[in-house]
């Protein structure tokens, strides 16, 4: 019987092992009276001032109140059965509800919720649909209210859409009522335990030990570098993988929306934009972070994603003796990523003319790194391409690696890594920071067949 000497130390949060109960369990009604009333009781016994903090005193409480109601109940259930119910009783109150065991699984990348009756998963890159299932609208906004009211965030249908983030970093979405049909959307992008070396990357086969070096150069050197790709292609963990390359004495300022980057230097301000209060004020954005870290004496400025006005600024930095700055920014390819940049600079509201604008950006950025998201799912470092200047009124780049794709085998991807043939024009830069690259590095090798 599981009573209240249970060795299951109070910190335990609930998820720890994973559920056993399946989705027929939580649709039968003797379950679903149970939980309702243990819960109606929590709410009635529960202190307002205990919060999900005091997890040591709200376990004792729900410990007690589920041995209570389930001999009240008499229902007929197994040791492991009791276990698992009181585990998902416990996850409404001190953890995330039905989402606690999907968060606290290592193999799932990304939760959405789409409404109460559907929650799709993200695994190995490809999305899935959980027989998992919410009660109504009301019992996902409660799991809502649970993630942004620790960070002073709110979501009503005043301002209906919200970003957070869970303690272990996981970015969260949030859009409810009446802007989403469905009922309340929860987006959650998990955040690793821990951030993926390139060595790591490189057995994932992102890319190959060859372009490991060579990127690994051009940070050292000091190139500023734009991590480009869609939604979910990788761009963070590479980013996170390119930024371990940045020498310990650099003095490294990082500027996100939602903290991701996970810099292990030790010479690192991190800084964090932030929404507006209830009143509409003391909001903080990207472009006020990146205008006031160029006060704060970086070597370096980190900025997690590009995405308006502040990209103005950002080139300003590069161009103003801040070299080897990081950025990412979504784009479909690595041309794109410029188009991309030159919007986002009219964006800030300069009346700039559109050469001047791609004469920033030619002096600025020195390394565009393209990913993709292949059809299996697997994330690749598709395209490195060089800026090399302007030519009339166009910006010319040339391509030093790319990945080839040559087909598709029981649903796997098939290609090879290999360089252009082209050296970049920086390579000299890279010399005379003491760097030097086999020449063999950029000469196209013999097609070797890539497998994951």
């Amino acid at each position: 019987m599981f009573n209240g000497n249970s060795k299951r130390p109070p910190e335990t949060l609930p998820g720890a092992r994973p559920v056993r109960l399946t989705a027929d369990r939580g649709a039968n009604s003797a379950y679903m009276a149970m939980r309702d009333r243990i819960q109606q009781r929590l709410l009635a016994e529960l202190s307002p001032g205990v919060t999900r903090s005091d997890t040591a005193e709200v376990r004792r409480v729900v410990e007690r109140i589920f041995n209570e109601t389930t001999a009240e109940l008499g229902l007929p259930l197994s040791r492991l059965e009791r276990n698992d119910i009181f585990d998902l009783v416990l996850a409404d109150i001190l953890g995330y509800g039905p989402l606690e065991t999907l968060l606290h699984d290592d193999t799932v990348t990304e939760v959405l919720v789409n409404g109460p009756d559907h929650v799709f998963i993200e695994r190995s890159g490809k999305l899935e649909e959980t027989d998992i299932k919410f009660r109504d609208n009301d019992d996902v906004l409660r799991i809502v209210e649970r993630i942004v009211a620790p960070l002073g965030r709110r979501v009503d249908e005043s301002s209906p859409m919200v970003d957070a983030r869970l303690p272990d970093g996981s970015r969260v979405n949030v859009i409810i009522p009446p802007i989403s049909l469905v009922g309340p959307a929860i987006s959650i992008r998990k955040f690793p335990k821990h951030a993926l070396t390139p060595d790591e990357l490189i057995k994932k086969g992102a890319f190959t030990p060859g372009i490991a070096e060579f990127l690994k150069a051009c940070v050292t050197a000091r190139l500023n570098v734009v991590v480009s790709g869609g939604t979910g292609t990788g761009k963070t963990t590479v980013l996170n993988a390119l930024s371990s390359y940045i020498p310990d004495g650099d003095r490294i300022v990082t500027i996100e929306d939602a903290a991701e980057l996970r810099l292990q230097q030790r010479h690192v301000v991190r800084l964090e934009a932030r929404p507006a209060n209830v009143e509409g004020k003391g909001h903080i954005s990207i472009r006020h972070l990146v205008i006031n870290a160029l006060r704060m004496r970086p070597d370096r400025i980190v900025v997690g994603e590009v995405r308006g006005g502040e990209a103005l600024d950002m080139l300003q930095a590069m161009n103003t003796g801040h070299d080897g700055s990081l950025t990412t920014v979504h784009s479909n390819n690595a041309r794109d990523t410029l188009r991309r940049v030159e919007t986002m600079v009219l964006m800030a509201g300069m009346d700039l003319p559109l050469r001047a604008i791609r004469e920033q950006i030619a002096s600025a950025f020195d390394l565009i790194v393209h990913l993709l998201r292949l059809a299996d799912g697997t994330r690749k470092i598709v395209q490195i391409s060089e800026v090399q200047g302007m030519e009339g009124d166009t910006i010319v780049m040339q391509d030093i690696f790319q990945f080839v794709q040559t087909t598709v085998e029981n649903g796997k991807v098939q290609g090879y890594f290999t360089p252009t043939g082209v050296r970049p024009k920086f390579y000299e830069k890279l010399e005379s920071a003491g760097l030097y690259i086999q020449p063999s590095t950029f000469m196209p090798t013999e097609p070797a067949r890539f497998r994951r």
